[in-house]
């Protein structure tokens, strides 16, 4: 008999593990399998307040945006909240009801348990749990995220309200200081600023956000949030501290770079919003009890913890990439490495080929990124070359009103295989699938075809496909050669 307790088990990466253990369970001896999640109602971060719901209301702001940003329409609609909280809502039930029947009736097969209570080491891989102590063979955390806030002076003082309460908002301060700059502060910002009419000041620690791309990627950003959205953005500034004011809104200091030493900007506002990121959700664990030491790397490829073989973490509470569809794999990666190990066999690293989309812009200009960066590349001593495309130099994207945005190929030099692609233009969330094949299949760029046979915004692919092959210098060897009606728009 193996036994293995997931805790976390309504989580995505949870249900995942759960998933692959039952599907694997002919390899080992006998399965049994504890499930333990105390969520309410439960579903996992993704279906209640991630992903999915912040999608269903950007949603509504980009549909407002697109018809107000539009010279050609008359009046600008206006947005109801109280109606998108409602519709979100709705839906967001129904997947996480989906979500929890799943794991009950996963509960319902022999040798699966359900517990319905939070866990916490008391021991090396042993568990209390509503008063019993469970001894599995194998642990898995799957416990997810929580809100990451500062260490800022004064940050106790202050209310401030997280991506969570932005999602079932129905009404909106005049002012809001926004800080954090990453996935959530982009993809939020411009609701509060469209739907909420909030006059926003967001505050970015660096020259532009997006900093893990060239800086024409972070520079585009700030150029729409500033001149479509509205938006303040502070660049080169930190936070400094916090403090209520009279009328119950928030003051903040902050220092500018290159600003004189003891030289401040002092900002307040109605609101203060923090979306400063998320850290792993390991409080109230017991790790204390436990040989585990959470950190960097304390997490192996193989999912398995550095300290206990034994102890597999995995999704965002490892710390590692969190983000949805990572977090299944890695549950599923961790689910056949646990019957490897019980077979006295070797684990395997789980090694993700990185694929996320920002949907920055109410995701009318989102963000995509698979593979390779210009940077990861150099970084790792490739013979790489990178093409770049502006947006504008495809006529279609002017057709859709959306001329804005850029696109950017990287290409092994020796054998013209994709290594990655980045995008932030209209569709680019709808391209990452077609280039997460070009480079998971390592697709030679001459071997594509390169042609759009309508006017559609992939069109700006085919242009970073012809490029490419231009730079390898074999253009007359590449598939579908652009002629003349190619070049129409």
């Amino acid at each position: 008999m193996v036994h293995v307790a997931i805790i976390g088990a309504y989580g995505s990466a949870g249900v995942a593990v759960a998933n692959g253990l039952l599907d694997r369970a002919g390899r080992l001896p006998e399965l049994e399998l504890t499930l333990i999640d105390d969520g309410d109602p439960g579903g996992g971060l993704c279906i209640l307040d991630g992903c999915m719901p912040s999608k269903e209301i950007l949603s509504a702001g980009k549909h407002r945006y697109q018809a107000r940003h539009d010279e050609r329409l008359e009046g600008v609609p206006e947005v109801d909240p109280e109606a998108v909280v409602t519709r979100k809502d709705e839906h967001i039930s129904n997947f996480a009801e989906h979500r929890r029947g799943h794991v009950h009736d996963l509960a319902e097969r022999e040798n699966v348990e359900f517990i319905h209570k939070a866990a916490r080491f008391v021991d090396d891989r042993v568990l209390e749990v509503d008063g019993r102590r469970i001894e599995p063979d194998y642990v898995v955390v799957a416990t997810g995220s929580t809100l990451n806030v500062p260490d800022l002076p004064g940050i106790d003082e202050v209310d401030f309200q997280a991506s969570a309460d932005v999602l079932d908002a129905t009404t909106f301060p005049d002012s809001g200081i926004v800080m954090g700059f990453g996935y959530i502060g982009l993809e939020l910002a411009p609701y509060l600023s469209e739907v909420g009419g909030v006059d926003l000041t967001v505050i970015e620690h660096d020259d532009h956000p997006l900093d893990e791309m060239e800086p024409a990627y972070g520079e585009t950003i700030l150029d729409l949030y500033r001149d479509h959205f509205g938006i303040e953005v502070l660049t080169n500034t930190d936070e400094k501290r916090l403090e209520r004011t009279d009328d119950g809104g928030v003051r903040l200091s902050a220092e500018r770079d290159g600003a004189e030493r003891g030289e401040e900007q002092v900002l307040e506002a109605d609101e203060l919003y923090c979306f400063t990121g998320r850290r792993p959700n390991l409080d109230g664990l017991g790790l204390e009890s436990t040989g585990l030491e959470p950190g960097d790397g304390w997490v192996e490829s193989t999912m398995q913890s550095t300290t206990d073989e034994r102890v597999f973490v995995v999704g965002d509470a490892n710390g590692r990439e969190p983000i949805l569809h990572v977090a299944k794999e890695q549950g599923f990666a961790a689910a056949e490495n646990v019957v490897h190990h019980a077979r006295d066999e070797e684990c395997e690293p789980y090694a993700a080929v990185p694929h996320h989309v920002i949907f920055s812009g109410l995701g009318a200009y989102p963000f995509a990124r698979v593979g390779h960066t210009p940077a990861t590349a150099s970084a790792s001593d490739m013979d790489a070359f990178v093409v770049t495309r502006e947006a504008s130099s495809d006529g279609v994207f002017k057709t859709k009103n959306h001329p804005e945005g850029r696109a950017t190929l990287v290409v092994d030099a020796e054998n013209g295989s994709v290594l990655g692609y980045q995008g932030l233009h209209l569709h680019a969330d709808v391209m990452a699938k077609t280039m997460q094949i070009a480079v998971e299949m390592k697709l030679d760029v001459r071997e594509v075809p390169k042609r759009a046979y309508h006017p559609t915004t992939p069109e700006i692919l085919d242009g970073l496909l012809r490029e490419a092959c231009e730079r390898l210098a074999d253009e007359q060897d590449c598939v579908g050669d652009t002629d003349s009606r190619d070049m129409a728009l």
